[in-house]
Parts: C-alpha cells; sequence; structure tokens
C-alpha cells in the first residue's frame, strides 16, 4: 500500500483510469467479435469506430488500430 500523499493520490488515479481502459477494450472486444460473426456494415462500422476512439485515448497503439480497421473493412469486401 502507498504510504505518502502523492503516491496515494497516484494510487486513486490509475484505478480509475484503469477501469476506464478495461471499459474501451471490452466494448472494443465484443464489438469485433460480433463484426468477425455476423459481418454486417453496421457492426463493422461501429468495431472500427471504436478502434478508433481506443486509439486516439491511447488505449491501443494506433497501429494496432489501424490493423483492426484493415482487417475489418476486408470483410466489407
Amino acid at each position: 500500500m502507498p504510504v505518502t500523499k502523492t503516491a496515494k493520490r497516484a494510487l486513486r488515479g490509475s484505478s480509475k483510469k484503469e477501469k476506464v481502459n478495461t471499459l474501451i477494450l471490452s466494448k472494443l472486444g465484443k464489438a469485433l467479435r460480433s463484426a468477425k460473426k455476423t459481418k454486417t456494415k453496421k457492426n463493422i462500422e461501429t468495431a472500427i469506430s471504436l478502434a478508433d476512439k481506443a486509439a486516439k485515448k491511447n488505449t491501443i497503439h494506433k497501429n494496432k488500430a489501424a490493423r483492426i480497421k484493415s482487417q475489418l473493412s476486408k470483410l466489407l469486401k
């Protein structure tokens, strides 16, 4: 456990960020699974949008988001 005041503050901040990041990643994962399973345009566009948002918030790397978007765009054809 943290001892100093700043360490306690950092722990609070990092736990909040962890919850947000977990939520973003779980939404992205669900969207990817549904997009690959049903292959409808709406599901694919939703997954692409969530990948962009995750990359913008630095939850995932921008190259990973680009790779996801590339794989999903192949499903549209």
